[in-house]
């Protein structure tokens, strides 16, 4: 089980970006003109939202269940000098909460907006900043602070 979840979180992540973009590059479109904010820009940006939250609820399964992070709780004073450990001990985790949180303010700031405008600045200026600490905070393989595969397999 755990190594079905190491994968769809991995998979995951690709479309947690993907998504991400796309509402990004959509509310950007709609900033200029005066283009309207239809239903389908509503859903693209509440499916957006439940894809981080998806990701994020499979990251919390993960958390709490990993050998690895089981090992930094039991040996946190060992464990925090030693920078994998640390990054998925706290920073991976918390960064990624923290994104998450900014999806879901934007998502539901930009829901209330009253101008078709002040939703598109809204999702693109809440949306960046999670894409961005986002972006900062997966292990990449050239990653400083921790390396993992583009796609994790079984």
């Amino acid at each position: 089980m755990y190594a079905i979840l190491i994968f769809l979180h991995s998979a995951m992540r690709w479309l947690v970006l993907a998504s991400l973009l796309y509402a990004i590059v959509n509310a950007l479109r709609g900033l200029p003109g005066k283009r309207l904010f239809t239903t389908a820009d509503d859903k693209l940006r509440h499916i957006t939202a439940t894809i981080a939250h998806v990701q994020l609820a499979i990251g919390f399964v993960l958390y709490f269940n990993s050998p690895f992070i089981l090992y930094f709780r039991q040996h946190y004073h060992e464990a925090i000098k030693q920078l994998p450990y640390l990054f998925f001990g706290m920073i991976h985790i918390g960064m990624m909460t923290l994104a998450v949180i900014i999806i879901t303010v934007g998502s539901s700031v930009a829901k209330r907006r009253q101008t078709d405008q002040q939703k598109f600045s809204t999702m693109a200026l809440w949306f960046t900043i999670a894409l961005i600490i986002i972006l900062i905070s997966i292990p990449w393989p050239f990653s400083p602070l921790a390396q993992r595969p583009l796609l994790r397999t079984f």
